[in-house]
């Protein structure tokens, strides 16, 4: 039995994770969540998972509306809550669905207090990679990523050698059929249709700017000790190739399934452990053609602002994703243009002093003040 806790439980990769919990009662235990703002969603899983004894919601009020209705569950809020249950609740796994820089702190806590990880939450790589490969040394704890990409990439890498590149791939987003000059007026409702998946706002969002594969690029790194030159993009339409490795002899092994994160989740869950399904399936009949098209990155400059990010390496990731994550909620709220993403993320790191081997207060700082600078150009309208 497999004692959980799962992070952003409310949430698109969240919701997924409680439902192969359901599939597996005999394999794993839920001891305690976090839902955020949605806590509409409290009452059913406490009612069908009486092993729960720690909950944490985003606000205060909240917090003392359910410590009221649930007398026998211990309520916490905000983000000192999610550290909070981390430490206080006995468990074997921790998974990390929560969506941006929030979800970095409670990464590094759960290593730290020696609890394996399930990390859908792309942040903790990009922001602290270092950080955290070193408390995976240091504490014997063990990371499962949830990205379908990295699983598939796990995969293929299984026990082969002379790899000559990883290949992630991508859909190219909601606006993958237009050109730059038509993307100056595209709307919010535009941009969140992704072709293929069902997702959050904001990972919507950012497949449209592909600063999502950017963040893949980095995460890649970190977790298969790979070379930047040596992570390419491929675009993909269909989405059933999840992702591919190139071999020194110019062949190339890939994974090939169903456009459904359950199965990734579930390779998670059962660390990296392939199990029976029957949520999905893709017959063979039914692979259709494949699609690829080369990846221009003229088209998409995000991905070369976080290779750069990376190539610079100490603060320059942690600014990359806060000025992303904040441009892209502006983006969401209407404030800004769509192109504009771009541009503010460009414009913050052209301005930040890079501190070299940061610490978690280094890096909690620097996104502090890559979110200032871009609510400034916002405000002052530098664009």
């Amino acid at each position: 039995m497999t004692r959980l806790i799962v992070l952003g439980i409310s949430g698109s990769i969240g919701s997924q994770t409680l439902d192969i919990i359901k599939r597996h009662r005999r394999k794993f235990e839920l001891r305690g969540f976090s839902v955020g703002n949605r806590i509409n969603c409290v009452d059913d899983i406490l009612k069908e998972f009486k092993t729960v004894s720690f909950v944490v919601v985003k606000n205060e009020k909240d917090k003392e509306i359910l410590e009221k209705k649930y007398p026998h569950i211990h309520f916490s809020f905000g983000d000192d809550g999610l550290l909070e249950l981390i430490k206080n609740v006995e468990c074997d796994l921790v998974v990390n669905a929560l969506v941006g820089f929030v979800g970095f702190l409670p990464t590094i806590c759960a290593l730290e207090n020696k609890r394996d990880i399930a990390l859908a939450n792309k942040e903790s790589l990009v922001v602290g990679g270092d950080l955290v490969n070193q408390l995976l040394k240091k504490t014997n704890t063990k990371l499962y990523p949830i990205d379908s990409e990295h699983v598939a990439l796990a995969k293929c890498l299984k026990g082969n050698k002379k790899v000559k590149r990883l290949v992630l791939t991508a859909s190219g987003g909601s606006f993958r059929d237009l050109k730059r000059e038509e993307l100056e007026n595209v709307t919010v409702e535009d941009a969140l249709k992704h072709p293929s998946w069902n997702m959050g706002q904001k990972i919507t969002i950012d497949c449209a700017t592909m600063m999502n594969k950017g963040f893949e690029i980095i995460e890649a790194y970190h977790l298969f000790d790979f070379p930047i030159d040596k992570i390419d993009v491929l675009l993909h339409d269909e989405s059933k190739i999840h992702s591919l490795i190139e071999f020194e002899d110019g062949s190339y092994l890939a994974d090939i399934g169903p456009a459904d994160m359950r199965i990734p989740i579930s390779h998670a869950l059962f660390r990296n452990k392939r199990i029976k399904n029957d949520f999905a399936s893709l017959p063979l009949e039914e692979f259709g053609t494949f699609h690829f098209r080369k990846f221009d990155s003229d088209r998409y400059p995000c991905v070369g602002y976080a290779k750069k990010a990376m190539t610079i390496g100490g603060t320059m990731p942690a600014v990359l994703n806060a000025a992303n994550e904040e441009a892209v909620y502006a983006f969401l709220r209407k404030e800004i243009k769509f192109l504009s993403i771009e541009k503010i993320i460009e414009l913050v790191m052209n301005s930040h002093k890079v501190i070299q081997n940061p610490t978690v207060s280094d890096l909690v700082s620097s996104d502090k003040w890559a979110r200032q600078e871009v609510n400034k150009i916002i405000k002052e309208n530098k664009l």
